[in-house]
């Protein structure tokens, strides 16, 4: 059965009824997501796809310069750079799996 409305399994029926209801319920819903503080996004994927971008960046282009200090200070070249880009990568990846599991309002 292919619907034309997510929440919808009615049908075709277009009973006034149940239209009024689905405009009450969809009020009641924004009244409700208004009253909890909840911002009603419609580009939430991309947001989410935007943080996981910087995140991964971030994490690598940090834990990269951090390293590269590490290697002129210490005279440790390569391994400082090689150990922070691991950890790097490590840092962005537990990120990338918390912004994942977060719930899309």
């Amino acid at each position: 059965m292919a619907e034309k409305e997510p929440g919808r399994d009615f049908g075709d029926a277009d009973d006034p009824r149940l239209a009024a209801l689905d405009q009450r319920l969809a009020k009641a819903r924004a009244d409700e997501a208004s009253r909890q503080g909840v911002k009603v996004d419609a580009d939430r994927g991309y947001s989410q796809g935007s943080r996981v971008i910087s995140a991964l960046i971030g994490s690598l282009v940090g834990s990269a310069l951090i390293g590269w200090l590490f290697d002129r200070w210490f005279g440790t070249a390569p391994w400082a750079l090689i150990v922070m880009l691991f950890l790097g990568i490590g840092v962005a990846f537990r990120q990338i799996i918390r912004i994942s599991g977060e719930r899309p309002e």
